[in-house]
């Protein structure tokens, strides 16, 4: 890793192979893959836009005064989205029915589109969600006060982009990859000192609060500690909320309700709202191990609650805090790993150090290197075989890439927990705000 950051130029390039491979295997491969699957199970193919549901949600309560969260506009979202309606008596026609599951206040982002025709804002849409998310890589180097050569940052922002969490957000136009690039805005803002702004980003970034519900907490939890100067965050956060919240209501009276109603049928018809824990371990022992999880981050938030925004100690616990946001959560979708980005920052800057520290932090750090390069390796592998080998066949590869997606959460917080778990559980719990230090120190 220390010899690619001597030689950017050779980190670029494998960047852009492993990006380009990644791109190539998803459309040749996973799409086409889809597509002929499709056609034989009879399933329905419309936009297949993550966005439509709710774009088509904004318009109709902006422009109309419809209920974005009815029956009705749940039957018009899926005539775009899959084609047609979803039939129940066909076995093999999709479980999500694509409504409206998303706080209302999200269609104060989306108002400015709403006259428009959709297909023109799912391409400006896709290419802003392109620009958000190797914008948000410069935002997180910015967060972690890390100021790599311009051809390793470049090489970061290349291999983001290419990695298969961004590529399955930006195919799917996925909102969560707004939602990332507000909260690294949200960060850098914190470690530049705009406490005003970060609070306004954090407020905004809760059109997903399932991913932003426990980094607020964490973020709210260390402005109080040092009320006198950190208190903008709060008021900013505070203040954004009253005014979406207001909004919201003065549009649609009683969308909480609403709301409430379209989420419960959500995790429903997805599934039952599983966490990586539940479904690589089942729920029965995941739940218990998500409390547990979140008990022992709420302990080291509150031991770590006064440090600096430009401490060490400050950049792994948002890495941490984003890591078990991950586990937790009751959902295991792909694109949402983007938020364990700050986390692979610090342990690419620091793995002389994590190798040095023990034969577990050795073996995560292993297995997690493994876990995620064998995404891209087994794409190019795929790649290289459409060159001899029938398309039908390499079609069947088309999860291979896929398969240690459960497993990187996962490993992810456990070397976090290995490597910085010490240090925050080492903070006394009256601790001063202290200087920054090093990486691991």
């Amino acid at each position: 890793m220390n010899s690619l950051a001597k030689r950017p130029e050779l980190a670029l390039l494998l960047a852009l192979v492993a990006a380009g491979s990644a791109w190539f295997f998803t459309n040749h491969v996973l799409v086409a893959y889809e597509i002929s699957e499709s056609a034989v199970k009879g399933l329905p193919r419309g936009n297949l836009s993550d966005l439509y549901p709710r774009w088509l949600g904004a318009r109709e309560l902006l422009l109309h005064g419809r209920d974005p969260y009815s029956r009705e506009i749940t039957r018009e979202i899926q005539v775009g989205y899959y084609g047609r309606q979803v039939d129940p008596t066909r076995p093999h026609d999709p479980k999500d029915q694509q409504g409206f599951a998303y706080p209302l206040y999200v269609v104060f982002l989306l108002a400015p589109t709403v006259r428009l025709p959709f297909r023109e804002v799912q391409l400006g849409f896709r290419w802003l969600l392109v620009i958000l998310t190797g914008s948000s890589v410069l935002l997180w180097l910015r967060a972690l006060r890390w100021r790599p050569s311009p051809g390793i940052a470049a090489a970061w922002i290349v291999v983001t982009l290419g990695c298969f969490p961004a590529i399955q957000g930006l195919k799917l136009q996925q909102l969560s990859l707004l939602v990332c690039a507000l909260l690294a805005a949200c960060a850098a803002a914190v470690a530049s000192g705009a406490l005003l702004l970060a609070g306004i980003l954090l407020g905004l970034a809760t059109i997903k609060p399932q991913l932003t519900a426990i980094l607020a907490g964490w973020l709210l939890l260390w402005a109080i500690a040092e009320w006198s100067s950190r208190k903008r965050v709060v008021v900013s956060f505070a203040v954004t909320m009253a005014i979406l919240l207001a909004g919201s209501e003065i549009l649609l009276p009683g969308w909480v309700a609403r709301f409430r109603a379209a989420a419960a049928d959500y995790w429903q018809y997805t599934g039952g709202g599983k966490s990586v824990l539940d479904v690589g371990l089942s729920t029965a022992l995941g739940k218990p191990i998500a409390v547990i999880l979140v008990i022992v981050l709420a302990v080291l938030c509150w031991r770590v609650r006064r440090e600096p925004a430009d401490s060490s100690v400050f950049a792994w616990m948002l890495a941490l805090v984003l890591a078990v946001t991950l586990v937790v959560i009751p959902t295991f979708a792909l694109y949402n790993q983007l938020l364990l980005l700050p986390a692979f920052m610090l342990v690419v800057r620091s793995l002389p150090e994590l190798w040095g520290k023990g034969r577990m932090a050795r073996f995560l750090a292993a297995i997690t290197g493994a876990a995620i390069l064998w995404p891209w390796v087994t794409a190019v592998l795929a790649d290289l075989a459409l060159l001899g080998l029938p398309h039908e066949l390499v079609l069947k590869t088309w999860a291979v890439p896929l398969y240690p997606s459960l497993a990187i959460p996962v490993t992810v917080l456990g070397l976090l927990a290995v490597c910085a778990g010490p240090i925050l559980a080492n903070r006394p719990l009256s601790s001063a705000p202290s200087r920054p230090q090093g990486v691991l120190q």
